[in-house]
């Protein structure tokens, strides 16, 4: 059952915990300008972002996502997986999705936590590629249905 396939996260930073204001900043810098790159991004910005209608709401809920992936906080109490089974992307959006990420995280973050939110984004990335894209097609591509 699909899910059954939201990915368990690394554990966060050792001695993570409730972040600073400094380091709360930091994560929704991060998280704007990740944003930025990717309704910027010519395989990102016109399908993956096109259903979000609220922004501020939506970027306070990821930025309590990063919150909790890097530092430990517990804001964040949603299916990080769940709303991307709506999207309709290709697997190339992937690797799009991760340049823009790690790019907005060495920029933004601390070098420590930009580490771990890489590897954290690394990781979801494996989970959700082949949580949503399970069978491969004809030609041996990632598909969403069995070819």
């Amino acid at each position: 059952m699909i899910a059954n396939l939201t990915p368990s996260l690394p554990p966060p930073r050792p001695g993570g915990g409730d972040p600073t204001p400094e380091q709360e900043a930091a994560v929704e810098r991060m998280v704007r300008r990740f944003y930025e790159r990717g309704l910027a991004d010519t395989v990102l910005g016109p399908t993956f972002f096109e259903h979000i209608n609220e922004w501020e709401p939506h970027i306070a809920l990821v930025r309590d996502f990063w919150l909790g992936a890097i530092h430990g906080g517990t804001r964040y109490r949603g299916n990080a997986f769940a709303p991307h089974m709506k999207v309709d992307f290709e697997p190339e959006a992937f690797a799009h999705w991760l340049d823009c990420f790690e790019r907005s995280a060495h920029e933004c973050l601390a070098p420590e936590d930009a580490a771990v939110a890489v590897r954290v984004a690394r990781h979801m990335a494996t989970s959700f590629r082949s949580g949503l894209f399970p069978f491969t097609d004809a030609n041996g591509r990632p598909a969403r249905k069995p070819g």
